[in-house]
Parts: C-alpha cells; structure tokens; sequence
C-alpha cells in the first residue's frame, strides 16, 4: 500500500473520527454508578430490604382473624376417646345415641378472634433492629459495589487511554519506517545502495504495520472492557488525552480506614451479627398475650333432639342462623424452656460468627494499610520514570534524526538506521506507560483510601 493511497484513506476517516464519542473521565465515574447492572441488583436488594422492615413493623399490631363457616351433615357421637394424628376428624356435638341414625341438618359458626402480644420481652423489637441492620448491611453493599466499580472504570480508562496511545505510537513509527523504505528504494534504484537494503526496510515498515494491528487488538479489548463497565453497545470511545501530557498532582489527605467503603460493609456485617445474638438471647425468654373471641353457633338440631330424635329441621336457613353466642377474654403467658436450653448453642454459634467477621475486619485493616504505603510509592517512581523516559525519548529522537541525515547522504548503513527507528520507537512506547502509570498509581491509591474523588481532584486544569 503506497503513501498516497493510505493518506487517501486516513483522510476519509476523519469524519468518522470527529463523531468518535468523547468521554471524560468524570462522565464514565457517573455513568458506571447508574447504569452497571450489578449496581441496579443492590439498589433493588435495599427496596426488598425495606419491605421486610415495613413487615416486621406490622408484628406489633394485634392478629385479628374472622371466620364464617356453613356446614350439613349427622352429629352422632359415641363416649369414647379418639385421638386424631396426621388428618382431618369430624366434631359432632351430641349426647351419644342409642343407636345409629342418619339425621342431617345445616349448622353454622361465626368467630372473632383477636391474639396481640402485648409484651415480648424485646424479641419483637429486637428482630426489628436485625432488620434495621440488614437494611443497613445492603446500603453499605451498594456504596461499596458502586466504588469498586467506579475504580475499575478509571483503571479501564486508563488502559483504553494508553492503548490507544500506543496505537498512535506505532502509526507513527509505521509512517517513519515508510520514508526509510522510500529513501531506501530510490537509492536502490539508483544502484547507490544493495537492493538487500531496500528489502530489509521493507520488512521493518511490515513489521511495523503488525504493530499497528497488535495495538489496535489492545484498543478493541480496552473499549469492550469500558463498554461492559457503562453497560453499553460496544462503542469507539474518545477519551481525554490531558492525562497522556500531564503528571498528576497527588493531594495528601488523610482518610481514616474506618470509613472506607469495604470496611463499612464489613463493619454492617458485624453490626447485623450482633443484633441476631440479642434476637437468639431474646428468644428464650416467655411471651404474654392478650386474646379474645367472640363466637356465634347456629343448628338445625333442636335443644331435645337427644330425647326427640324427630326435633330437628334440614332446612338451609333454620341452620345458619345464630342461636347461641359466647365470649372469652383473657391472658396468656407461654415460655417454652426446652427453647430456652437450646438458645444457648445458638447463641454460641452466633457469637463466633460474630469473631469471625471481626476477624476479617482486623484482616482488611492490615491490607489496606499495605496497599495504601504501596500505592504511594508506586506513584512515586511513576513519576521518577516520567522524568526519565523523557530523557530516553529526547535522546532516541535525536539519534534518529542523525542517523536519518546520515543515511541520506550515504554515510550510514541501514541497519543503524533502523536500529535508530527501534530505540525511538521503544522510548516512545515506555513515555506513554510511564505517563500513563502515574494515573494508575493515583487509581491505586484511591482505592486503598476509598475516595474515588482523589483521581479527579488530582487533574490540575
């Protein structure tokens, strides 16, 4: 492919790379928190969170049940005991007969009931702040989900960025080694060089023509990634490339581990653990409830139907009348103490679990300490290798541009040459990853203190 032929081509895509979406770094920080689905999932977890809250609540209010029930059949009944296990059995209120008969009518039963329990001794409220901990538990989830996503949308950020630096880096290098191979091939032509020569600068431009591919593959990979992230339809990003030209300013602040967004989550853990050891203490202890029913009987038998067995009425409406009425009103005290025996296991259980999760806590701590000290000194040699890749890169352009005048004139050969094209080409290449590294290590950094703003407070303009 001639020169011509690819600026023809370059300059048609221009129009499609004006219309490239632009992207900040801020706007993808504020698109990953609303749209990545997993961030969606815990929003809804603390919705369900709430409802069992509201349900819970409801645990105070008195349970009142009514009931109407309308019924036919025979009331022979036999002195007797009967014990009824694992089914249903027919209550028939009668004197017992003398023998068999199959008299049917309507009967009927209208009940009230009310059971409140007015004093728990705390089990109720305490199941209540065990919900009020989840609800907690699942907040502190989310603020943790976003940040971890948020850090890994910055650290793709940057990824995508110098990939597609790098991109840059090897189309440049590839049009520089298409004007060796032009120098090369009009002094073969003039028999002023060795043909070999003008071969071997048409390796180094294929070569360089396979870098350009390899880092578009890198390109491709980095913008699926950062797609996924946004949860969207893969797209050509354009990014900011402010942070491929400026060295990150890195504000000291100091941040407690206490409140970083992991701990916290773990910190509600232990919090929720604690609260289900005052429920599992709590429910040993007795209940007292208050109830009360109110309930109305109709029968199609009469009052003398033992004596008269001819004094009843198979009629629909004798039988779900109300003849007979009656109330009961009063407390009722229940402690189960095999339950209370048993609790005590299940406290123990609970309390190491709760250790457990202290455990992790203290764990946690120790590693974010760590990475905090390790971030910061990655950002320092970050910055010390910027300054140093500097002075690789003035002297690999330097060389190269000598050892271009030189070839030109005949006064050296093309393997120096191409040996010139290479250093510039690798000092390019460790520039953009030393540049790009500084903002790296501020994403670290970050994410070891847990305040994602600290990349953006970091961007000086």
């Amino acid at each position: 492919m001639n020169l011509t032929f690819r600026a023809l081509i370059l300059w048609l895509g221009c129009p499609v790379l004006s219309f490239a979406q632009f992207t900040s770094l801020e706007d993808v920080l504020l698109r990953v928190e609303k749209n990545y689905q997993s961030i969606q999932k815990k929003e809804i977890n603390i919705q369900a969170s709430k409802e069992r809250l509201k349900l819970q609540k409801t645990y105070y209010l008195p349970e009142v049940s009514v009931m109407a029930q309308q019924s036919f059949g025979t009331i022979n009944a036999q002195n007797g005991p009967m014990y009824n296990m694992g089914g249903s059995g027919i209550a028939s209120t009668s004197m017992p007969l003398a023998e068999q008969n199959w008299n049917a009518a309507f009967g009927s039963l209208y009940l009230a009931n009310i059971n409140w329990s007015v004093y728990t001794f705390g089990k109720l409220k305490t199941k209540e702040n065990i919900e009020i901990a989840d609800t907690e538990l699942q907040k502190a989830d989310l603020k943790q989900e976003i940040f971890q996503q948020q850090v890994k949308a910055a650290a793709a950020y940057f990824n995508l960025l110098v990939s597609q630096r790098l991109e840059n880096v090897q189309l440049e290098n590839h049009k520089r080694s298409e004007v060796i191979y032009s120098i090369a091939q009009v002094r073969a032509n003039s028999g002023l060089i060795p043909e070999v020569d003008a071969s071997l600068a048409k390796a180094e431009m294929s070569s360089a023509q396979t870098a350009v591919l390899n880092a578009n593959d890198h390109v491709l990979e980095y913008n699926k990634k950062l797609s996924d992230l946004l949860a969207e339809n893969f797209t050509d990003y354009q990014l900011d490339h402010y942070f491929s030209k400026n060295t990150p300013t890195l504000l000291q602040e100091n941040l407690s581990l206490d409140n970083h967004p992991t701990t916290l989550f773990i910190a509600q853990k232990i919090n929720k653990s604690k609260q289900q050891e005052t429920y599992l203490n709590k429910t040993g202890l007795p209940s007292l409830s208050l109830f009360g029913t109110f309930q109305g009987r109709g029968s199609g038998f009469g009052w003398n139907y033992v004596q008269d067995n001819s004094a009843y009425s198979s009629s629909y409406l004798k039988g779900i009348g109300i003849d007979r009425m009656n109330y009961i009103v009063g407390l009722n005290l229940s402690w189960n103490l095999t339950d209370f025996y048993r609790n005590t296991s299940k406290v123990n259980e609970q309390k190491l679990v709760t250790k457990a999760l202290d455990f992790d806590y203290q764990q946690l701590q120790q590693e974010l300490y760590n990475q905090q000290n390790l971030s910061e000194q990655k950002y320092k040699n970050a910055v010390t290798k910027i300054a140093e890749s500097k002075i690789q890169l003035q002297a690999a352009t330097d060389a190269f541009h000598q050892q271009k005048a030189l070839y030109e004139n005949g006064l050296t050969t093309i393997v120096d040459f191409t040996q010139a094209l290479y250093l510039l080409n690798r000092a390019e290449i460790n520039y953009e990853i030393a540049q790009n590294n500084s903002w790296q290590a501020i994403v670290l950094i970050a994410a070891s203190k847990g305040d994602i703003s600290m990349i953006t407070k970091a961007i000086t303009h």
